[in-house]
């Protein structure tokens, strides 16, 4: 009889996977409805505050949104009232204060609307001060320093500017509502009130730029659009897997004879059990105010993307959340589990997360080019403003993507290198060097049309210049792409980054045109004159190239340009006299606050390693060994059989000594990693940080390569884990 094993019990499982009957799915085809119809309908937004506010208190909330005034307490009573009466009727029992933690994930502390009443009654009540501010605990979350283990008490506040929402699921209704999160003493320990604090920043300098122009603007707000990708595995697979289930990734996996080579899955046709979850994901985001736009097969299989459409940055952020939330909840329905590792399986793409990022008055976009960019001198003075931003501060760019994770991907081939540098095009290049010889653009390429060669297909408008995959910082069209985050970290911190940057040089150029301005020359011609002073200095950081080759590292070097290739080399940046000046010159993070986040950083640098090394050791001790030895043991008593028998084999031999080297050589490197593992590297976290990378990084890669080499001779069998062909193939 053939023998049978975990593993294949699991393939046939996976593949057998259907739908339970009733179950697995919110909204089955049929009940699908339409977008516009959902569209927000789970979200305490400005329309339903009208219709509920009394008049005079809806104008007040207004004007509090509009112009950062402070909310009177009869306002946050009535709001609440009314986001009470809203909730209870869509089924909510109760309230939390969501809120942003520098864990990178959201929280929630979940509080009933009932309250005890006379006469053994209960009542449901929701106050002004309930909707302002909670207390949550604040000894356990991370904190860098800010607090002491014995120093519980925190604080949220309503963030009246991002919109309360319902989270309904088949565990009942919760009314969530954004919250910023504080300590007692007052520092942010979250992610949104620094991203609060740079919107505010880069608001008040671009005003007063615009203002030089010639341009009265009531508010300038940053937008934000997160592209998401992320893997689907068979939640069969998973829990065979306690790589998967406990650091996120595969730390073992030989390279399947396909992967992406054949470049079949990019762009296909969304396999159907994957599109029924994105269509569930889709709907769940729309009642939400998600404004989900696109989805797509990405280029590893097993790989996808879903994108909205740009949002106010502080809202964008916590749509990018709830975004990742709904993906991994929704997946479970499906009988799949969401990676957002940014290397779940070695030797294929890994996921990243592309934030587009821009800034505008009300209804115009600073960095729309037009027609004419050469021409166009407020875009070329905001243009100037961001690269400007980029050049002074591309350490502090790279150091905010700097995690474990994302050392899988930064500088490899298939994601944006280490070295940041800003991708403008032929067309933006083209009129930034013209300024940088002689002071001023004259002309602007055009793009033109592209003819098929067809006649029934039309001429395509063609750009005035291509895009580049490898740049991690793009323009692309009438927005900036940061290409360096990393698929499961939080969009906060980048964009308070680029907020922040920008702010800075909006404020250094908005003075050099005021100075000029005051000195009696016209507003054009002081334009000219401050682009022509600035531009020449800026530009070593702009690059056309490919980012991946090694003339660009020599060429980088050469202009002066930071080559941060691990998070130990990116993170002490954060930290930089200069970069904590910035911050606290804005108001965005004191040094506090600042340092506090680069203890947190190497916490979870150290913590992750920590995590990954103990896991390897744990899977290659129990799982791999006991297979290898198994499968040397059923050789040593077949040719002990064959010899008994008076026949020969040296095949048999061969492939005895071979599997008793390969298990000599993978307890070796296993005892190296143990005793690495037991190190920590010292009593600091930053000495247990550089012992991880040093360390453990090494010993793991030497027990991967043993184990990857093992994996490929052992009978199908005896292998103990899925193997990648498993993961990625059975759909």
């Amino acid at each position: 009889m053939p023998r049978t094993s975990p593993r294949f019990e699991t393939v046939d499982a996976a593949k057998g996977w259907r739908p339970r009957p009733g179950g697995n799915r919110t909204h089955r085809r049929p009940d699908r409805q339409d977008a516009t119809d959902i569209f927000g309908q789970n979200t305490f937004g400005i329309a339903e505050m009208q219709a509920r506010l009394p008049r005079q208190q809806f104008k007040a909330l207004v004007t509090t949104l509009e112009e950062g005034m402070e909310l009177d307490a009869s306002v946050a009573d009535a709001v609440a009232v009314a986001m009470k009466e809203w909730a209870l009727e869509r089924g909510a029992t109760h309230y939390t204060h969501w809120f942003q933690p520098l864990t990178g994930l959201t929280a929630e502390k979940h509080d009933s609307f009932l309250t005890p009443g006379e006469e053994g009654r209960a009542i449901l009540e929701f106050s002004g001060r309930e909707l302002i501010l909670g207390e949550p605990d604040a000894s356990s979350l991370p904190s860098g320093g800010l607090r002491t283990t014995f120093e519980a008490r925190g604080y949220t506040a309503w963030d009246p500017t991002s919109p309360a929402f319902i989270v309904d699921t088949e565990a009942g209704a919760t009314l969530c509502i954004p919250t910023a999160y504080s300590s007692w003493a007052g520092d942010a320990l979250d992610q949104k009130i620094p991203l609060l604090r740079s919107i505010h920043a880069l608001n008040e300098q671009t005003k007063r730029a615009l203002r030089a122009l010639g341009v009265e603007a009531q508010k300038v707000i940053p937008t934000l659009g997160a592209e998401q990708e992320f893997f689907l595995v068979d939640e069969e697979f998973y829990y065979r897997r306690p790589d998967l289930m406990t650091a996120n990734r595969t730390l073992f996996g030989a390279k399947p004879p396909k992967g992406q080579e054949m470049d079949d899955h990019y762009f296909g046709s969304i396999p159907e059990r994957v599109l029924e979850f994105m269509q569930d994901v889709e709907q769940e985001l729309y009642r939400l105010g998600v404004p989900v736009k696109t989805r797509h097969n990405e280029v590893a299989p097993g790989q996808f993307e879903m994108a909205p459409m740009y949002e106010e940055a502080n809202i964008a952020a916590d749509h990018q959340q709830l975004t990742m939330i709904t993906v991994k909840r929704v997946a479970r329905r499906y009988g799949l589990v969401c990676l957002m590792h940014e290397k779940p399986f070695a030797g294929l793409n890994g996921s990243g997360k592309h934030l587009n990022w821009s800034f505008s008055t009300e209804g115009q976009n600073l960095l729309e080019p037009g027609e004419t960019p050469h021409e166009n001198m407020q875009f070329l003075f905001f243009c100037t403003a961001v690269l400007m931003g980029v050049e002074r501060h591309q350490d502090l760019l790279r150091a905010c993507v700097a995690y474990a994770g994302n050392d899988h991907r930064l500088g490899a081939n298939e994601a944006p290198p280490a070295i940041i540098s800003v991708f403008l095009g032929d067309q933006l290049t083209d009129i930034f060097e013209q300024i940088a010889e002689s002071g001023s653009a004259r002309t602007s390429k055009k793009g033109g049309i592209m003819g098929l060669g067809v006649k029934v297909l039309p001429d395509l408008p063609k750009h005035a210049g291509d895009r580049n995959r490898t740049s991690p910082f793009a323009f692309t069209g009438n927005k900036f792409e940061f290409r360096a985050l990393g698929s499961s970290q939080s969009i906060s911190l980048p964009a308070t980054v680029l907020n922040t940057i920008v702010a800075e040089a909006v404020d250094t150029l908005s003075t050099k045109l005021e100075e000029r301005l005051e000195a009696g020359d016209e507003l054009g011609e002081a334009l000219r004159v401050v682009l022509a002073e600035t531009v020449p200095g800026i530009r070593r950081i702009i690059f056309n190239g490919d980012g991946y080759s090694d003339a660009w590292e020599e060429e980088a070097e050469g202009r002066g340009l930071l080559n941060l290739k691990s998070t130990l080399d990116a993170l002490p940046y954060l930290v930089k006299d200069k970069n904590a000046e910035l911050f606290q010159r804005y108001g965005v993070l004191s040094r506090r606050e600042l340092e506090s986040r680069y203890e947190i950083s190497l916490g979870q640098y150290f913590h992750t390693l920590n995590i990954e090394g103990e896991v390897s050791a744990d899977m290659a001790a129990t799982m791999y060994l006991p297979a290898a030895v198994r499968w040397l043991g059923e050789l040593v008593t077949a040719s002990t059989r064959i010899r008994d028998a008076g026949l020969k084999s040296q095949a048999l031999g061969r492939n005895a000594k071979a599997i008793a080297a390969l298990t000599d050589e993978l307890d070796e490197a296993l005892q190296l990693l143990v005793e690495q593992n037991a190190e920590l590297g010292g009593d600091t976290v930053a000495s247990k940080a550089v012992h991880m990378h040093e360390n453990i990084l090494p010993a793991m890669k030497a027990v991967r390569e043993v184990v990857d080499r093992l994996e490929r001779v052992l009978p199908d069998d005896l292998r103990p884990t899925p193997t990648y062909r498993d993961m990625l193939f059975v759909k």
